[in-house]
C-alpha cells in the first residue's frame, strides 16, 4: 500500500492541469466573442480592410465605365470645307459691272426683262476681249457648227451655267470698232468676269490679231433675224427620259416647260444647255419657252427624234 506521501504529487498536478485546461477554454471563449461581436474584428484587421476598400473605391476598374467618345479638336473642325471667302470693300463684284466712263444705253422699264439674269438688257460692261481658235463654231452650248464665225465664248461667272447660251453680244473696242456676237461657248476659268473670248475672225473685226488682248465694252442685244425657232432632243431621248434644246431664239431663253396632266412643268437647265427631264415627263409633247423679257412661245408636234433639229414656225420679238 502506497503511502501518503507517495499520493500528494499526483493530485497537484490533476489541479494544475485541470486549472490550465480551464484557462485555455475561457480564452477561446473570449476570442470566439470577440470575434463574433460586429466591428470586433482586430484593429489590425479593421485598419488593412478599410486600407483595401479605400483603394478599391478611389480607383474603380475602367471596365465598369463607358469611356466618352473624344470631342473633335479645333483642327478637325477646321478640316470642313471652308466657305468661299466674301469678298473684301476693294473687291470688284463678281457680276459685270455696269462702266462708269461710258453712258450706257437706256435701262428698261422695271420689269421688262424680269428673268433676266446676271446679263441684263440696256446696261454695258466693262471687260476685255481674247481670242481663239472656234473651229465650226460649235461650243459648250452644244449648237452644233455656225452658218458663220462671229461667235464667241463667254467667261465662266458670266455664263451662268449656260443661260448665256444663244444671246448676242454688241462688243466695242476703244479704237471704236464694233462687231456682233453670238455666245456658243464658255470660256473657263481664269476667264475673269466681263471677259469676252472671241472667236480670231471677230476678233479681228476690232483688232489685229497680235494684239491678243484688248480693253472692250459690251452689251446684250435683241437683233433683226428672218430665223425661226428650233428645237433638238438630245441623243438618247425617250418617253422615259429625255433633254430639250431650243436653238437659234433671238432672246436669251429664261425657261423651258413641257406639258403634262398637271399643267406646266418647269425643266432644269444644265450647263451643257439642254433642259433635263430625268423621268421622262412631258418628253414628246407640248413644249412652252420664256425669254427673259416674260415672252411666251407654245410649240406643239414636236416628235422624239434624237439629234434631229425640228424648225418651227415661232420667234421672240425684238426688243
Amino acid at each position: 500500500m502506497a503511502s501518503p506521501s507517495h499520493r500528494r504529487p499526483v493530485r497537484k498536478r490533476r489541479t494544475a492541469l485541470v486549472f490550465a485546461v480551464a484557462a485555455a477554454a475561457v480564452g477561446l471563449l473570449v476570442s470566439l466573442v470577440i470575434a463574433l461581436r460586429p466591428g470586433g474584428e482586430p484593429d489590425t484587421l479593421r485598419t488593412a480592410a478599410q486600407a483595401t476598400t479605400g483603394a478599391r473605391q478611389a480607383s474603380p476598374p475602367t471596365t465598369h465605365k463607358a469611356t466618352p467618345a473624344p470631342k473633335p479638336s479645333p483642327a478637325r473642325k477646321a478640316s470642313k470645307a471652308p466657305k468661299a471667302p466674301k469678298p473684301a470693300a476693294t473687291t470688284p463684284s463678281a457680276r459685270p459691272s455696269p462702266t462708269a466712263t461710258r453712258p450706257s444705253a437706256p435701262r428698261p422699264a422695271s420689269g421688262a426683262a424680269p428673268l433676266a439674269g446676271r446679263i441684263k438688257p440696256g446696261t454695258t460692261y466693262n471687260g476685255v476681249a481674247t481670242h481663239y481658235d472656234a473651229k465650226d463654231g460649235d461650243g459648250a452650248c452644244l449648237y452644233g457648227p455656225s452658218p458663220d464665225l462671229m461667235v464667241a465664248a463667254m467667261n465662266h461667272t458670266d455664263y451662268e451655267t449656260s443661260q448665256a447660251c444663244g444671246a448676242y453680244i454688241l462688243v466695242r473696242a476703244a479704237n471704236g470698232a464694233s462687231v456682233t456676237v453670238r455666245i456658243t461657248n464658255e470660256c473657263p476659268l481664269p476667264c475673269a468676269p466681263g471677259q469676252i473670248d472671241l472667236s480670231r475672225e471677230a476678233f479681228a473685226k476690232l483688232a489685229g490679231l497680235s494684239a491678243g488682248r484688248i480693253p472692250i465694252t459690251w452689251s446684250l442685244q435683241s437683233p433683226a433675224t428672218a430665223q425661226t425657232l428650233s428645237i433638238r432632243y438630245k441623243t438618247g431621248s425617250s418617253i422615259h427620259w429625255c433633254a430639250i434644246q431650243a436653238l437659234g431664239h433671238r432672246n436669251p431663253l429664261a425657261r423651258l416647260e413641257v406639258r403634262t396632266g398637271s399643267g406646266w412643268t418647269r425643266l432644269t437647265r444644265t450647263d451643257y444647255n439642254y433642259f433635263l427631264s430625268p423621268s421622262g415627263t412631258g418628253c414628246g409633247g407640248s413644249i412652252r419657252l420664256t425669254d427673259i423679257y416674260g415672252e411666251q412661245l407654245t410649240v406643239d408636234g414636236i416628235a422624239i427624234r434624237p439629234d434631229a433639229v425640228q424648225p418651227t414656225r415661232v420667234q421672240f420679238t425684238r426688243r
